[in-house]
């Protein structure tokens, strides 16, 4: 795949692929395109060449399956600010349901749990540091049921303990069975959650 606006280039040719059960690092250097490659992924961009194909049709987000099959933390989450943090949860909850059609079944009101910070739970957005909504982003995606997740960079502001956090919680909706793929700066995240990694711009995956 590539992706090229006006002359420029803002995904270089890229070759990915994921599978169910499998997880996915995409690496490369900052400004390489890590990042509109998983727009592409989750459907919010088309690129220039080649495709980018979900259960053998292109991906599109406007098309009600693809956005069912695909949860993503690309951007963060708008959080309704009037509401607390478990409310968020509820509503994701209630929007998606129990996702007995994925094989992640979604977290629910335990991906506070999973992440460690079920004490934040009667919180509201404005009450959050910088880190502490970098994960209650992550909870609001992985909250959801889905067959794809992707994340971009789900360690950035967090410590290296959150960040194990966010490792252990890759690794469970992998092992359920969906299909993982994040971009990431963090050898010691990429070498603990994914199997093989895919550097942005290079033919061949490692």
């Amino acid at each position: 795949m590539e992706l090229r606006i006006d002359g420029a280039s803002l995904l270089p040719p890229t070759s990915i692929a994921l599978s169910a059960g499998e997880c996915v690092a995409v690496r490369g250097p900052n400004g390489a395109g890590k990042t509109t490659l998983l727009r592409v992924l989750a459907g919010r961009v088309r690129p220039t060449a080649g495709a980018a194909m979900l259960r053998g049709e292109r991906l599109d987000e406007r098309r009600a399956r693809v956005r069912d099959d695909i949860a993503a933390l690309i951007e963060p989450p708008t959080l309704y600010p009037d509401l607390t943090i478990r409310d968020q949860l509820e509503v994701v909850s209630g929007l998606w349901g129990e996702g007995a059609r994925h094989p992640w079944g979604g977290a629910g009101a335990g991906a506070l749990g999973l992440l460690g910070i079920d004490w934040l739970a009667e919180r509201f957005p404005h009450e959050l540091s910088s880190g502490q909504r970098q994960l209650v982003s992550l909870a609001v995606t992985i909250a959801r049921p889905c067959a794809v997740l992707l994340l971009d960079e789900p360690e950035q502001r967090l410590d290296p303990d959150r960040r194990a956090l966010v490792g252990a919680a890759i690794e469970r909706v992998r092992d359920a069975g969906a299909a993982v793929g994040f971009a990431s700066h963090d050898a010691e995240l990429v070498a603990r959650a994914a199997g093989r990694e895919v550097v942005v711009g290079a033919a061949e995956s490692v």
